[in-house]
């Protein structure tokens, strides 16, 4: 544990960030490694699971109190480095950082840092965990919104025992190690002399109780897995990447505690007309040479349908035209829309007739008897020239 990176380091937040910007970065970093867009990346799966561990903490507000005060060892039980800066408690001396506070408790009664430890209550209701996955949908989907049946797999209280884990109606009973208080007491040898602690009863996990005949269905777990299909209604405006959270479609919660959330990751195929930039549609649309030189009314392509527009003469190849409000809706009822912008081109003919050819060129010798007038470009490039060459 004692390589593991500073958990504001790994949202790259200050530790003055307010939730909102906890909750900010945490959605940018999960939305660039998700698995589901990274696949075989190992890498972008350690960074994924790094980015949960560290909002998972900074989210809490015990927990990231405690981990403010004490670094990893205030909220990871298993961190063994901890003691390591406090005159050798560490180590073969047996005595745990974890426990200060139940020792400045003992002394003081009260003490470390104005008050006890808190222990997390093992009976307490738990919200359940999140689940990820993601979902492909089409272009014009994303555009106008749609409705998506998802499968997932989930943990429900169990239908046989009620989310007791017990069997038959039976009850759970009293811990004989520690009588129901869920704790016991352990006597430590520290440099500081003999202190008695309590902890957590091992047998029955600090709950108070033990099943001594769990249920078949869930062996005592109080929990099944369950596959479900539900539907979700994706809005318009969303873009390629973008988590989208179904509140209370997670995992169960423990102890009667409320379900977790399904983050649910959209990806969106490409579409071979449009192409999208934020809420604005580009599109590219070819004209012929008669076109361009006499100007046209054309019928451009929209994601609300087909619209006309009329292109006026001597129009030039890479002109771009918008459609005012005819882009993609803003996201989660946002006010107005994005535009549409077409840029045009001028297809240049290939496998011409022989009289086609003939007409070409009188036309070229008639334009040509106009002194260039009406190619402004080409007069002006060749005047440069010109000039550039009587200047050498």
């Amino acid at each position: 544990m004692a390589d593991k990176r500073d958990y504001y380091e790994v949202l790259g937040v200050p530790k003055t960030a307010s939730d909102d910007e906890l909750k900010k970065a945490y959605r940018q970093l999960a939305k660039k490694y998700h698995p589901d867009l990274n696949p075989d990346d190992k890498e972008a799966e350690v960074k994924f699971k790094e980015a949960n561990e560290a909002y998972e903490v900074l989210a809490d507000k015990e927990k990231r109190a405690r981990y403010d005060q004490f670094g990893h060892a205030g909220v990871d039980p298993s961190y063994g480095g901890g003691a390591g800066g406090y005159g050798g408690f560490g180590g073969a001396g047996g005595f745990d950082f974890g426990d200060l506070g139940d020792i400045f408790s003992d002394f003081f009664g009260g003490g470390f840092s104005g008050g006890s430890r808190r222990r997390s209550n093992p009976n307490m209701p738990r919200q359940g965990s999140d689940l990820h996955t993601s979902c492909t949908i089409g272009f014009f989907e994303a555009c106008h919104g749609v409705q998506k049946d998802i499968s997932i797999s989930r943990m429900e209280s169990c239908p046989d025992c009620g989310g007791k884990g017990t069997n038959g109606g039976t009850e759970p009973q009293t811990c004989p190690d520690c009588g129901g208080s869920g704790q016991t007491r352990v006597t430590q040898r520290t440099p500081l002399g003999t202190i008695s602690t309590q902890r957590a009863c091992s047998r029955c996990g600090g709950k108070g109780k033990i099943i001594t005949d769990p249920c078949k269905k869930c062996s005592g777990s109080g929990r099944v897995r369950v596959n479900k299909t539900i539907n979700v209604s994706i809005p318009a405006g969303i873009d390629d990447g973008q988590p989208l959270a179904i509140r209370g479609q997670g995992d169960g919660g423990i102890n009667g505690g409320p379900f977790g959330d399904l983050i649910l990751t959209i990806n969106v195929r490409p579409d071979t007309l449009f192409k999208r930039d934020g809420y604005d549609i580009w599109c590219e649309i070819p004209l012929t040479f008669t076109q361009a030189v006499f100007g046209d009314e054309l019928i451009v392509p929209t994601i609300d349908g087909k619209v006309k527009y009329n292109i006026p003469e001597g129009t030039q190849p890479g002109t771009v035209f918008r459609l005012k409000g005819k882009g993609v809706p803003v996201l989660n009822g946002g006010r107005g829309r994005g535009d549409q912008y077409v840029e045009v081109t001028v297809e240049v003919p290939k496998g011409l007739s022989k009289p086609q050819r003939e007409a070409l060129k009188k036309f070229d010798e008639l334009m040509n008897d106009q002194d260039g007038k009406q190619y402004e470009k080409r007069k002006g490039f060749f005047d440069k020239l010109k000039d550039r060459f009587e200047q050498n």
